[in-house]
């Protein structure tokens, strides 16, 4: 007879946290968003640039990513500089990177 699987217990919250993001993060141009802001504070328009999606598309993005505490803004005169503030993003970027498929 074999011995039941140990499993490793998660604190609810914990988990309920890590599914927050994670289902953000679970679209392909939030994830270019925090690819551009992984190299550090960028604009509105810098992202834009960066990537070629409309304006309106990545302000939408980082306003959900932002609701969810994933990114930060920071105003400087007319400019809003975004940043990520979650560490657990660096990590799913770098899973995705380098996790075999």
């Amino acid at each position: 007879m074999s011995k039941p699987a140990l499993v490793r217990s998660i604190e609810p919250a914990l988990l309920s946290r890590a599914a927050e993001i994670i289902k953000l993060l679970g679209h392909p141009e939030r994830l270019k968003i925090v690819e551009v802001l992984e190299l550090g504070e960028a604009t509105v328009t810098e992202i834009r640039e960066a990537l070629g999606l409309p304006q309106a598309i990545v302000s939408q993005h980082l306003a959900k990513m932002r609701g969810c505490g994933i990114v930060a803004a920071r105003r400087n005169g007319n400019h809003v500089h975004y940043r990520i503030t979650e560490p657990k993003v660096q990590h799913i970027l770098n899973c995705i990177r380098h996790c075999d498929m």
